[in-house]
């Protein structure tokens, strides 16, 4: 069963004008899409619209075979983690502390966590690279280390999909390199190879290394154009997004390249 599917989805902030439109999409257990494209073509409309926190346009929206209108927002969460690149105000909570916040769906009202919450928070700041920090608060961190946190936060919600918006934009180059051999070692060890991973990014190479699936968002027909890796890769679809500006992919390399 997919982790996420769309019928005729239609995005934006404009009836008359939507950003993406026409959009039929399946993501399955056990995969990473990557979703690239320019600047404004829709990328982050597009997160926001599949995490429920922006209303699509029309056509429909699927989180493990359910129509998003009908899951209430507990239940959502644990289904779906979300990592942005919005800035983390809560600078008084340590890393620990906010870690923890992604075992709320699962430890009621009060918040009080179990021995086996705790080891999971514990497993998801490793995971990250970022126990070490544990007792540190946010306001101290690098806004790289405070990227970190909020990956560990995602991977302690322990969802079978998860959503990232430029999730290695503050990192440094190894940092990128570790995040997204983290998120391939979560899918591939994840239970029957359950979870899925979408994440948007301009560093096309170390996601391309990991991804099963491209997501190529097409500016000039307001639309995304989605297959394996290899497909995608071999049809000179991933030209398309940077038309005219001197910028091809490189099937061989994984990444793109100026003429």
């Amino acid at each position: 069963m997919s982790n996420l599917s769309t019928h005729n989805l239609s995005a934006g902030y404009d009836a008359a004008h939507p950003v993406l439109e026409h959009l039929d999409m399946t993501l399955e257990g056990g995969h990473i899409a990557v979703l690239i494209g320019p600047n404004g073509s829709g990328k982050s409309t597009l997160l926001r619209t599949l995490s429920g926190a922006l209303s699509p346009l029309g056509g429909e929206i699927s989180i493990a075979g359910r129509k998003i209108d009908g899951i209430s927002r507990r239940e959502l969460a644990r289904l779906m983690a979300i990592v942005t690149t919005d800035a983390t105000l809560a600078g008084g909570l340590t890393v620990g502390e906010t870690v923890a916040i992604g075992r709320h769906p699962y430890t009621g009202v009060f918040g009080r966590q179990s021995k086996s919450d705790r080891a999971i928070v514990a497993a998801a700041m490793e995971a990250a690279g970022i126990a070490h920090k544990a007792r540190v608060r946010l306001a101290e961190l690098s806004d790289g280390e405070r990227q970190k946190v909020m990956i560990a936060r995602a991977v302690a919600q322990q969802t079978p999909l998860l959503l990232m918006d430029e999730p290695t934009s503050f990192l440094d180059v190894g940092a990128r390199i570790d995040t997204m051999a983290l998120l391939r070692r979560l899918v591939d060890d994840a239970p029957g190879r359950t979870m899925s991973v979408l994440l948007s990014t301009h560093d096309i190479g170390p996601a391309y290394a990991v991804a099963d699936d491209i997501w190529a968002v097409d500016p000039a027909k307001h639309t995304i154009l989605t297959g394996p890796k290899a497909t995608i890769a071999s049809s000179g679809i991933l030209d398309r997004p940077f038309a005219g500006r001197g910028i091809k992919f490189d099937a061989d390399k994984g990444d793109y390249f100026a003429l």
